[in-house]
């Protein structure tokens, strides 16, 4: 900073962050101001390559506030070393080679960790994460991923993901908490506890995403548009977000969808009217990468790009993340034409900056000098390891195939997943050919089996690419039990990029396919017709139609994407030195035509009878499934009341006992419906939960509160809950009858 003494009152970290904001907006010019609103990146887009001194240039012309270093897919910028090293650069720039020394506040999309970071803690994708139906530990990785964020410079996550995914088709799924509105909320809720809940220098700005409708697109297909009712909006899609806005979430993020015709990204309706007017947020709106493009190139309800930008700040629009200088010099623009207030500036503006203060950018900009100690710690590896074996999910165990013995005389581990770190990490993490640490399935089984145990591998087949079945099949025939890793590769988005997966764009993984493709389904034949016992584990980045498996073989393990330390839990899982502890988010169709496929449907009327009219819920895998290696039982459930006002809880009590000789958990899942009421609502939605861990014989007593506010339902005409009716509880195989009155 060249110009200031250390008297000026913004640089006073004891003063109110109110009183600090006042005294730097007085200070700055209206290019200052605009230049907070307009973001930049380091690395490849449309525009070009840009490294750290182009992004100095834009600082210095531009006087741009935010910055993606790295922590996205198209920065080179991909160890500790190279990411600290950018961004100390820029930072130092800022502060000291501007006329206000105002910091940059540097963002990543650290969804399952900060993954972007090849040395990072990667935890399992976020519907892996979802199945741990745990919130504790789903905010204990979020304080971890917020620690790792903070050491390498970066203050804002582009995180959590709040969309309802609708349609496992769409290649987001991965991304999202699952099919349950409750449970999304409740786990974005975590989320954003663990990266704001540290203190300046400690916690990151979490970003909700993507607001309002992302996880319904037309077709599966990726920012499609979203086709819904208000009812659907307000009953399925919206819950998230005010769960998360009633956790003081710091910023959010639009989806490109548009909705009701309207693109978010230039809608005021969405943005403002409802974001802000009457959901009451305050924070940070943060445009999606090319979201104000997108009105022009795309959307095509701006004719021109400095339209774009006029419709986005009309809407609500805090931060074009990156869109550089000439978003800053078309909002300039249409300032000086009348079409953009000075007023809207300055609101924006202010929000950015009490961001940057509350995050104590002002006094600690910097990345940690000993980055190298804090990413992938030991005990950040462990919070991983055990969020793996909470979320490996046993979909099907038929006579106890599953646990293995670990000391069988040979094991044969093939399938495209079986030795692939990138794929196990997923989406949204780093795919760089070398340098990735982990642990593949196969190197977990060989570490994990006993000594004298022999372990052969061969691939089998690609991802989509026939391999050599007979050379398989005659290893497979030596074997004593045969572990085929299936699934999917590393992709974003619309199942690509192409350059950076397995498959040309439109090959599996695609919305058109759900069920795996012929090369998986040859390799498994192959290996089935020799005899030898076989098991399947699943790593996929979404719930996949493999019906024709669960014919085949008799166990099945979801693993998801479960990220770097999932090759060696995923070992400990199979032969039994850990529990298969997950229980589905989300509903795993029969096949592609069955869609959609969740449990929260509606009902409707059979004009032909109930015998007539296949059901409409008939999943392979049902929402809340998941097999132990233990017996649980329900020995009691009951409800305090069956009666309740609006104003009043009422509290579900089950004891729950282990039977077995086995550790085992439960989720104990409180799932309600609306007997009668003046719209339609789903003929099932989940109300409650809580996960538990049982020692063998041990038993233990869950209470769970609900309120008669927390249960109500969406009503269309008046635009608000209400709460008079009578519903109806399901607690595992028992039903309870309550009037709300």
């Amino acid at each position: 900073m060249t110009s200031l003494e250390d008297s000026e009152l913004y640089l006073d970290p004891s003063l109110p962050i109110e009183e600090r904001v006042v005294d730097l907006l007085d200070r700055m010019t209206l290019e200052e101001k605009i230049g907070q609103l307009a973001g930049s990146y380091i690395g490849v887009l449309a525009a070009g390559p840009r490294g750290v001194d182009d992004v100095i240039d834009v600082i210095d012309e531009y006087h741009i506030g935010a910055v993606a270093p790295f922590g996205w897919g198209g920065s080179p910028n991909e160890s500790i070393a190279e990411a600290t090293d950018a961004a100390r650069r820029l930072q130092e720039h800022a502060l000291e080679s501007t006329r206000l020394g105002v910091p940059l506040l540097f963002a990543a999309d650290a969804i399952h960790g900060h993954a972007y970071i090849k040395e990072s803690t990667v935890f399992p994708n976020n519907l892996g994460a979802a199945a741990t139906w745990s919130p504790d530990l789903v905010e204990r990785a979020a304080e971890i991923t917020a620690t790792e964020m903070r050491a390498t410079g970066a203050a804002q996550n582009y995180s959590p993901t709040c969309d309802v995914a609708r349609d496992p088709r769409w290649g987001r799924t991965g991304e999202t908490f699952g099919e349950s509105p409750f449970l999304v909320g409740a786990l974005a809720s975590s989320e954003i506890r663990g990266y704001q809940g540290g203190g300046p220098g400690d916690a990151v700005l979490a970003t909700a995403k993507h607001f309002p409708a992302y996880g319904a697109p037309t077709r599966g297909e990726d920012a499609a548009p979203v086709d819904v009712s208000p009812s659907t909006l307000r009953q399925m899609l919206l819950p998230p977000f005010e769960a998360v806005l009633d956790e003081d979430v710091g910023a959010v993020m639009p989806c490109y969808n548009s909705i009701d015709g309207e693109p978010a990204h230039g809608s005021r309706r969405y943005l403002t009217d409802l974001l802000r007017e009457e959901l009451n947020f305050d924070g940070l709106v943060v445009s999606d990468w090319n979201g104000i493009t997108q009105l022009h190139e795309d959307h095509r309800t701006a004719g021109t790009p400095i339209e774009a930008a006029r419709q986005t700040r009309l809407a609500g629009l805090d931060i074009g993340s990156v869109a550089g200088g000439e978003h800053a010099q078309h909002i300039r623009d249409l300032v000086e034409q009348g079409a953009v207030s000075e007023q809207v500036i300055e609101d924006s503006a202010e929000r950015v900056l009490r961001a940057k203060f509350a995050l104590g950018l002002f006094e600690d900009p910097y990345p940690d000098p000993g980055a190298e100690d804090v990413l992938g710690a030991p005990a950040h590896l462990d919070t991983a390891r055990e969020a793996v074996r909470k979320s490996l999910t046993l979909l099907q165990n038929e006579e106890d195939a599953l646990p293995l013995d670990d000391s069988v005389g040979e094991v044969f581990v093939t399938g495209p997943n079986a030795d692939e770190m990138v794929h196990q990490n997923g989406g949204w993490s780093c795919n760089a050919d070398t340098g990735v640490p982990g642990t593949t399935i196969l190197e977990g089984i060989s570490d994990t089996v006993a000594t004298d145990t022999v372990v052969t591998h061969e691939p089998g087949s690609g991802i989509s690419t026939p391999g050599d079945v007979d050379a398989t099949a005659e290893r497979a025939a030596e074997a004593d039990i045969a572990v085929v890793a299936l699934g999917e590769d590393w992709y974003l988005h619309e199942f690509g990029p192409s350059a950076e997966t397995e498959g040309e764009t439109g090959e599996f993984p695609t919305r058109n396919e759900l069920s795996l493709p012929d090369a998986q389904r040859d390799l498994v034949a192959a290996v089935s017709a020799t005899g030898t016992p076989i098991v399947a584990v699943l790593v996929t980045g979404r719930p996949l139609a493999v019906e024709w498996l669960a014919a085949e073989v008799p166990a099945i393990l979801m693993a998801y994407y479960p990220g770097r330390v999932g090759g060696e839990v995923i070992a400990e899982t199979l032969f039994g030195n850990a529990e298969p502890g997950g229980r589905l988010p989300i509903s795993i169709p029969r096949s592609a035509e069955t869609l959609p496929t969740y449990f929260n449907h509606l009902p409707h009327p059979q004009p032909i009878g109930a015998d007539e009219h296949p059901a409409s819920y008939d999943p392979l895998f049902e929402f809340g499934h998941g097999l132990s290696y233990t017996t649980i039982e329900y020995e009691s459930v009951d409800v305090s009341r069956d009666a309740v006002r609006p104003d009043e809880e009422l509290t579900v009590r089950a004891t729950v006992a282990n039977t077995g000789n086995r550790h085992g958990s439960e989720v104990v899942q409180v799932f309600g419906r609306d007997e009668f009421s003046s719209v339609v609502t789903p003929v099932r939605e989940l109300w409650a939960f809580e996960r538990v861990e049982l020692d063998p014989g041990e038993r233990t007593e869950v209470e769970l509160r609900l309120s008669a506010d927390e249960i109500g339902r969406f009503e269309r005409s008046c635009g608000d809950r209400i709460h008079e009716g009578r519903l109806r509880l399901f607690v595992a195989d028992r039903t309870f009858d309550l009037d709300v009155r």
